[in-house]
């Protein structure tokens, strides 16, 4: 990732509206929402929804499908996972302790869920 794509990034994700939406969308994949209902949940009108997805789709962040009448929006969690990764290896400086607590926080809040039967 060049720094240009990470500005891009951060500065899509640096407002409040824009922010909540990448959230949401986060929360609902693999299936996205459906513009209307992602307006909806945010309390936003849908023209000022169009204009902050607009924003995130130009910085990589979010993807669109049209699905009959309604585009659905999904989060493009590669993108922010190179992101995440931008500013981490960045952070590190070659030394990997530096950064240990917080890939060990990821992965604790981040984990998958087991499957299967639960052993009495």
């Amino acid at each position: 990732m060049e720094i240009e794509e990470a500005v891009l990034a951060l500065a899509a994700l640096s407002q409040s509206t824009r922010l909540e939406a990448f959230r949401t969308l986060v929360r609902h994949e693999p299936d996205g929402l459906a513009a209307g209902e992602l307006a909806r949940l945010l309390e936003v009108p849908q023209n000022t929804l169009s204009a902050h997805l607009s924003i995130l789709t130009r910085a990589r962040l979010v993807t669109s499908e049209r699905h009959s009448r309604s585009i659905v929006y999904r989060a493009n969690l590669a993108e922010f996972r190179d992101v995440a990764l931008f500013l981490l290896r960045d952070c590190c400086g070659g030394r990997p302790e530096v950064c240990e607590p917080v890939v060990d926080s990821l992965q604790a809040c981040c984990a998958p869920k087991r499957k299967g039967r639960v052993r009495a």
